[in-house]
């Protein structure tokens, strides 16, 4: 089983830019598909990107298409997410999650580890 632990959220201004990192403990790291997904207040989780063990596809949800790019370091075992041209809509606490490869990288169940969250807030 892997842990994963965010960092990287904050408060940013409309347009602004922040990039999340999702560090991973455990040996069987460079088998997990690595996803984020987000939840808004009062919303459900939604996806946001995923890139698969060995970074040999990447996924985007609509709203993250050209403006989030992500990534992974399999040396530091760690996923980022750059997001740029943030908005207000993109506010929320933002979840990376894994499970060994295989699954829908887009639904939040199929996923077996999960991170605590990181808020990130977009001001108008």
């Amino acid at each position: 089983q892997v842990q994963l632990v965010e960092s990287g959220g904050g408060l940013v201004q409309s347009g602004g830019s922040l990039r999340l990192s999702c560090a991973a403990s455990g040996r069987t790291f460079s088998t997990y598909n690595i996803a984020w997904f987000r939840q808004a207040p009062g919303k459900e989780r939604e996806f946001v990107a995923a890139i698969l063990s060995g970074g040999v596809g990447q996924y985007y949800a609509d709203s993250a298409k050209g403006r989030f790019t992500v990534s992974r370091d399999t040396a530091k075992k760690t996923v980022y997410l750059q997001m740029n041209s943030l908005g207000p809509e993109d506010t929320g606490v933002y979840y990376c999650a894994g499970r060994y490869i295989g699954g829908a990288y887009y639904v939040p169940s199929s996923f077996t580890s999960w991170g605590q969250g990181t808020q990130v807030t977009v001001s108008s």
